[in-house]
């Protein structure tokens, strides 16, 4: 069932998360107005697939909504306002995503609407799909809810700054790729181990 699917289910999952990783990358005091913008753009450009087929997924529309509101934020009110986004937008931006996630896990799990486009339409209903999803989906969840504490704590920290807004970020993401891409196949292969030996 994961099979062949498990390195398309990553590569679509990347283009979710990258206006989010865009804005994480680009977002600074000074720039995370730009940093908005640019991840709006994507945002809409990565969605227009899925739009033009009238299906819309999760993290698209949470994305959409999020930078525009941000990028919305940015003209209507002055600097002086704004400074508490200037020191937290990295910290929101992943605290959203990581609800957003976590909210997901108690209706579908939003890794569910990616690994349908690879997976037949027979498996979708299975109990080894929905447990491999949902525990996907957690995974995702805990490394953005994580990077989300970290990078309030290197607001408050001095000297940490590098390691917690941007060594163990992407350590933690590229460990959640390697977990995507083997997980689906190690639990199909034991569930179907269990069956043989019953």
């Amino acid at each position: 069932m994961a099979g062949t699917g498990s390195a398309k289910r990553t590569g679509n999952l990347f283009f979710a998360f990258a206006p989010w990783i865009i804005f994480d990358v680009v977002a600074s005091p000074s720039t995370w107005e730009y940093a908005a913008l640019a991840a709006l753009l994507a945002s809409i450009v990565l969605s227009l697939g899925d739009m033009r087929r009238g299906s819309f997924k999760i993290l698209e529309v949470t994305g959409i909504v999020f930078f525009a509101v941000l990028s919305l934020l940015a003209l209507a009110l002055d600097r002086h306002d704004l400074i508490w986004l200037e020191t937290y937008a990295q910290t929101l931006a992943n605290g959203v995503i990581a609800l957003v996630s976590l909210v997901s896990l108690a209706f579908v799990p939003f890794t569910t609407q990616y690994a349908r486009e690879s997976t037949p339409r027979e498996y979708w209903d299975s109990p080894t799909f929905r447990h491999i999803n949902f525990v996907l989906t957690a995974v995702w969840a805990a490394v953005f809810a994580a990077t989300a504490v970290f990078g309030l704590i290197a607001v408050h920290t001095k000297g940490m700054s590098d390691w917690l807004n941007w060594i163990v970020p992407v350590a933690l993401l590229v460990l959640a790729v390697r977990f995507t891409e083997r997980y689906p196949d190690h639990y199909t292969a034991r569930q179907e181990t269990q069956r043989a030996v019953v």
